[in-house]
């Protein structure tokens, strides 16, 4: 993760940071505003039924390449609260028992945005009718294409089971990964002021966004870079 302070990005500024690194990502459910499909807005406030990233996830992992990285600018926050919080895949990897590590070793997971996107559009009001959301399966311990070192692959927000295991056993294995993964040894913790920038590794990352200031105001938007297919 890098955080920056005291960052005013106006839209073309925000986009053309985020192309220093990649092609951008547009979001498979939330359009971005006209002339501007790569921006992700993330605004919540008093009249909010739920705000973007409340769950551990990595963005976007249903999708065959799932992004690279994201970069998320807020102009607006709240006087307290609002924090997001960062999980380290590749500690919580390391961390596991030898034996654990060579059980998941080519084991694969499916990932889904089909009951994601869906729950959110119900509370936003949004019609989805016939539409088809990004559905792929992913190794659970993938390999970083720069640094090789080795990373956790699965969330609780996007996976939906281990693949070729009973579904007794993949829900139980599943979810002893989701809850090791995020453990607070793991995380660190950034609190934002107007005009902060975070950009974040989603290969190696999760992270969750804190909704602890209703009805304060926290607004900004995201732009999130393409990736490639993990292996």
């Amino acid at each position: 993760m890098l955080f920056f302070r005291d960052q005013p990005l106006d839209v073309e500024s925000h986009k053309r940071f985020g192309r220093y690194f990649g092609e951008l990502h547009i979001h498979p459910n939330t359009p971005g505003p006209e002339g501007h499909p790569e921006i992700l807005p993330i605004h919540a406030d008093a009249n909010s039924k739920r705000v973007s990233g409340e769950y551990w996830h990595s963005d976007v992992s249903c999708d065959e390449e799932p992004p690279l990285g994201s970069i998320l600018y807020l102009h607006t926050v709240p006087p307290c609260g609002g924090d997001t919080l960062f999980a380290s895949q590749t500690a919580a990897y390391d961390a596991l028992s030898p034996r654990m590590k060579v059980y998941l070793e080519g084991l694969t997971a499916t990932h889904s945005g089909d009951h994601v996107y869906r729950r959110t559009n119900v509370l936003v009001g949004r019609d989805d009718k016939g539409k088809v959301f990004p559905k792929a399966s992913h190794p659970i311990v993938r390999t970083h294409p720069v640094t090789k070192r080795k990373a956790l692959f699965v969330n609780g927000h996007f996976t939906t089971h281990i693949d070729g295991l009973a579904p007794e056993e993949s829900r139980a294995i599943l979810n002893y990964l989701c809850e090791h993964s995020t453990r607070e040894e793991f995380q660190v913790r950034f609190r934002w002021q107007p005009h902060s920038v975070a950009f974040w590794d989603n290969r190696s990352v999760q992270h969750l966004a804190i909704w602890d200031y209703y009805p304060q105001t926290r607004s900004g938007r995201r732009v999130t870079i393409k990736g490639d297919r993990p292996v």
